[in-house]
């Protein structure tokens, strides 16, 4: 792999990791209780966290100019793993044998593709 591709996939690799950060953004805003449904959905969080999404979604079309197209659906199988682990630490969510399981099947896909691919 040359330096180009490794930069561009750090690229996709950040955008998805922000992404990642939005979706935890969103769901702590539905947590809350609006007085409205204008004011649920016009809110400073909700508005940053789709901003977030929109230079998530700039930063993938950047990406792709550098890495093959193959490789971009494995990068991004990597938010599953960051949203496990914001889930766990900051919503105290559970984890149990299923998502470990479906997370070391993801781990283990990305690994293949990286050393086979």
């Amino acid at each position: 792999m040359n330096k180009t591709v490794i930069m561009y996939s750090c690229v996709l690799l950040f955008g998805v990791f922000i992404s990642a950060i939005s979706q935890v953004i969103l769901k702590k805003a539905a947590l809350k209780k609006y007085d409205s449904v204008i004011k649920e959905y016009l809110n400073f969080p909700v508005i940053f966290a789709y901003s977030i999404f929109i230079i998530s979604t700039f930063l993938s079309i950047i990406a792709y100019k550098g890495i093959p197209l193959s490789m971009g659906p494995v990068l991004e199988a990597t938010s599953y793993i960051y949203v496990t682990i914001f889930g766990v630490k900051i919503f105290k969510e559970k984890i149990n044998k299923r998502k470990i399981c479906s997370l070391v099947l993801i781990i283990g896909g990305i690994i293949v593709y990286s050393v086979l691919g």
